[in-house]
């Protein structure tokens, strides 16, 4: 895929006093993209550029109740990886005052540089609370949390941007008027994952629909949905003339893939998939686990625990065999990390048919909606029916 440098989406962005040169982000993810796994992606981009800031590179979802109640919990998920010259984290919040208070001690507390907030998500114990990708078919209460977000981090001169997806449904769209609604609101930039929230994470996004944001906003609009090489970003980049790209599920067990976004964004060719040997890979897995034990303030069991669902997608195609593909998602320390992987061939190839096949999460659509009842009757809020609990969404 080749696509010529300059057109959009393949020159820098710029979302008020920041600047991306590489405009490629990293989607945030669930008890995934904590401070080690966001600074192999960083190096991994960066080695392929050498631009700093070399994209952005977003911590997982937080509660905006936790920042405003200064949760312990909650400030730990957000450890900033120390090396990233931008500090980029995602917000989850159902109540206008509270996303408020946790934008303003974000930006004037903890150094944040970006803050996305999360209107996407389609996990069923958000949904039914009236949050993530059921909340934009409710415009009032859209309006005012965009409203809120952008009031509190104009005064620190921090972006607002937004992450939504199609709608709830084929005959409950909503992403246009979520454009609207977030380029009036002053909001920087948009992300559309291109499926419907009851798609959840199965079947095909349709860039189409992306294409068609496009043409109807001026802020710029990020694409997200089945980038799973970096000719994938591209192709996306041509068809739809978005700013950049999301990648999500894309980059689970593959960090190298923002080295092959990098190269493909300044070349605007796609480059051949990146093809680690499986010494390679070990390498870099463990790295991966040494990261996140410092992570965790050098609690390896706990650190080791939190990693062992990136062992299954970092070995994902390689002849390893059932047992020691068990015992690896079962490793409690890198000891034993060490142990397990010694005896493997650091020369065997990179499995080539993994390449551009989808990762983690998937699965059928779902044959409905989990929404507070009474949800699709009216475009306005009944403070009623949104549950006061906003514990966090991400755990469990």
């Amino acid at each position: 895929m080749t696509l010529e440098a300059g057109r959009a989406g393949l020159g820098p962005v710029r979302w008020g006093g920041l600047e991306l040169p590489l405009p490629v982000l990293l989607a945030p993810m669930a008890q995934v993209t904590t401070s080690a796994y966001r600074r192999l992606c960083r190096e991994q981009a960066e080695a392929g550029t050498g631009l700093r800031p070399a994209g952005l590179f977003t911590c997982e979802m937080i509660t905006a109740r936790g920042v405003a109640e200064r949760m312990a919990k909650t400030l730990a998920m957000m450890r900033p990886d120390p090396g990233d010259p931008i500090r980029s984290v995602q917000l989850y919040g159902l109540d206008p005052a509270v996303l408020g208070r946790a934008v303003q001690i974000g930006c004037g507390e903890l150094g944040l540089g970006h803050i996305d907030l999360n209107f996407g998500c389609p996990a069923p114990k958000v949904t039914r609370k009236g949050g993530g990708g059921v909340l934009p078919w409710k415009l009032d209460r859209f309006a005012a949390l965009l409203q809120a977000a952008v009031a509190a981090a104009r005064p620190y001169g921090v972006p607002v941007t937004v992450k939504t997806r199609l709608g709830l449904d084929d005959d409950h769209l909503t992403y246009l008027e979520a454009g609207r609604i977030a380029q009036d609101s002053g909001c920087a930039a948009i992300t559309l994952h291109a499926r419907t929230v009851v798609q959840a994470y199965g079947g095909r996004a349709d860039w189409d629909k992306v294409a068609e944001l496009v043409q109807a906003l001026d802020i710029p609009v990020f694409g997200n949905g089945d980038i799973w090489e970096a000719g994938d970003a591209l192709a996306l980049v041509a068809r739809t003339g978005c700013a950049g790209v999301v990648v999500g599920r894309g980059c689970l067990g593959r960090p190298w893939l923002f080295f092959d976004l990098a190269r493909a964004w300044s070349q605007g060719v796609a480059p051949a998939p990146s093809q680690p040997d499986l010494g390679q890979v070990v390498a870099l897995a463990r790295r991966h686990a040494e990261l996140q034990v410092a992570h965790f303030d050098g609690d390896e069991p706990h650190a080791l625990a939190d990693l062992r669902k990136h062992m299954a997608w970092y070995f994902k195609g390689f002849a390893l065999g059932g047992e020691l593909r068990h015992r690896l998602g079962l490793v409690a320390s890198l000891a034993e990390f060490e142990r397990l992987t010694a005896d493997l061939d650091p020369a065997t190839p990179y499995p080539v048919e993994e390449l551009g096949r989808p990762r983690g999460r998937q699965g059928s659509p779902r044959a409905s909606l989990a929404m507070p009842q009474g949800w699709l009757d009216s475009r306005r809020l009944d403070q009623a029916e949104l549950a006061e609990d906003e514990s966090d969404p991400s755990g469990g």
